[in-house]
């Protein structure tokens, strides 16, 4: 604790060294500067970044003149809110002028209302752990929250009563159960009780800002815990309604496996594949690959259960609820495609794949087959181990074949052997729906056979001219 205690101080002092002369431009006007919220957290759990959070009761105007010569560039985008960015060196700073800010009962934007104290402004901030300031210079510590004490037990609770916070703000609801996911600390039990009570008061706040505060608990270190807060107190039912959907019945013979645990772990397994940083596509079609089960689920003759085509309906579910909380149009269309290929390598069975194949995997992957492959071994949830290993050589053995492939004929660009040009020249034909078709006809047969080389593929293509109704009445 002490080593802790004596890191956090280095790094405070540093940061207090490095903003210098900003504070004593501050406190000549006659104002304050305080280092506070997730940057003193942050410090005192020792992960403090180049990122850092000021407060002052300087008005975002006054902050503007006091940056001039002192900061290399400042921006006014979050002004609005009282919010002036600025930077120097390696340093990046949000300054924000004491506020107070709330929603009324139907607005779907929060209320900026300047306050005029530091410790009225960190006791409306969302949660104590973030209630803290340093004020430079002279770091002096103000806590009037108890901030210190929870951070040191892993304990998420507000400054005031938890519906006063969720009140000013219903996003806080979501940041609990992030911030459960990034920092692994547990949410007091008056504050779940709150969050339960008062899940329906999220749905003033805007998509986008829903949408961000998901896709940073997703990008978490342990999303699958800060998921569990959002469907366990009804949250979810109003952010992503596809998640606690998935907590089918289970019958009385257990015919099939839980929807929702199983898809929490394959999300799990997925950040576990994950070579380069946290996937955001990959996460969220791990965590919705089976969206479609419960719309699709069928009690077969016999005991059986069954889910038919709940791949299709999945993907056409997941890019609507992505679309509705305004996630990129890329996103949207990866992720929703990953969902609908998830099955793909269990169609093929457990036999020999053909080199056709293995060119039409690739070739309906494209640039997701990377994702895809983590995402198909994620899907791997059974206890029997024997199965579990097979699959895991199925799929060893499809990635060889791929890369076998890949050395002898370019799988990731795969194209007929002539182009749209070529087609025209060799069947006298103008530009037009028929070429679309003979293009298409020679990419089924580059698929089927691989490379035919020029002649093959003419010759292949003036047979099928030969079939088509239309070559009787061309030229």
């Amino acid at each position: 604790m002490r080593a802790a205690q004596q890191r956090a101080a280095t790094a405070l002092v540093r940061l207090a060294g490095e903003l210098a002369g900003l504070s004593e431009r501050f406190a000549a006007a006659g104002h304050e500067l305080a280092i506070v919220g997730g940057s003193v957290r942050d410090a005192l759990l020792g992960r403090l970044g180049e990122d850092v959070d000021l407060t002052t009761d300087a008005r975002p105007e006054q902050v503007i003149e006091l940056l001039r010569g002192w900061a290399e560039v400042h921006w006014e985008v979050g002004i609005a809110f009282g919010t002036i960015g600025a930077r120097r060196g390696g340093l990046t700073l949000e300054i924000t002028t004491y506020r107070a800010e709330l929603y009324q009962r139907e607005s779907r934007k929060p209320e900026v209302v300047y306050g005029d104290s530091l410790e009225g402004d960190l006791s409306r901030r969302d949660f104590t752990v973030n209630s803290m300031a340093v004020i430079i210079p002279g770091l002096r510590l103000v806590d009037p929250s108890g901030g210190l004490r929870d951070l040191a037990a892993g304990l998420l609770r507000t400054p005031g009563t938890p519906q006063a916070s969720f009140s000013d703000d219903p996003l806080r609801m979501m940041r609990a159960a992030r911030f459960a996911a990034q920092l692994g600390f547990d949410i007091a039990p008056e504050v779940l009780a709150a969050m339960r009570e008062m899940a329906d008061r999220l749905g003033i706040v805007s998509a986008e800002r829903v949408r961000d505060e998901l896709e940073k608990l997703l990008l978490s270190v342990d999303p699958v815990r800060g998921l569990r807060v959002l469907v366990d107190t009804g949250l979810a039912d109003h952010v992503l309604p596809e998640l606690p959907a998935l907590q089918l019945e289970i019958d009385e013979h257990h015919r099939h496996k839980d929807v929702y645990e199983h898809s929490l772990t394959v999300l799990a397994q997925a950040v576990a594949l994950e070579r380069e940083g946290p996937d955001l596509r990959l996460r969220l079609a791990a965590l919705l690959h089976d969206a479609g089960k419960p719309r699709t689920r069928r009690f077969e003759p016999g005991g059986g259960v069954s889910f038919h085509h709940h791949e299709v309906v999945g993907a056409k579910l997941v890019r609507k609820r992505l679309q509705a909380l305004r996630f990129p149009k890329e996103v949207v269309a990866d992720v929703a495609r990953l969902v609908e290929l998830h099955l793909r390598f269990h169609g093929y069975g457990t036999g020999e794949w053909t080199d056709s194949a293995v060119r039409r995997y690739v070739r309906d992957a494209g640039d997701l087959l990377t994702r895809l492959h983590a995402l198909t071994r994620s899907d791997c949830t059974t206890r029997n181990q024997r199965r579990a290993e097979a699959l895991a050589r199925a799929y060893d053995d499809l990635e060889v074949r791929i890369e076998r492939l890949a050395e002898q004929e370019e799988l990731g660009a795969i194209r007929p052997d002539l182009d749209g040009n070529e087609i025209m020249a060799a069947l006298g034909l103008p530009p037009g729906p028929l070429v679309g078709r003979a293009y298409r006809f020679l990419l089924e047969r580059r698929l089927d056979a691989g490379p035919l080389g020029r002649q093959r593929a003419l010759a292949e293509l003036g047979q099928w001219w030969a079939d088509q109704p239309e070559s009787r009445t061309q030229g």
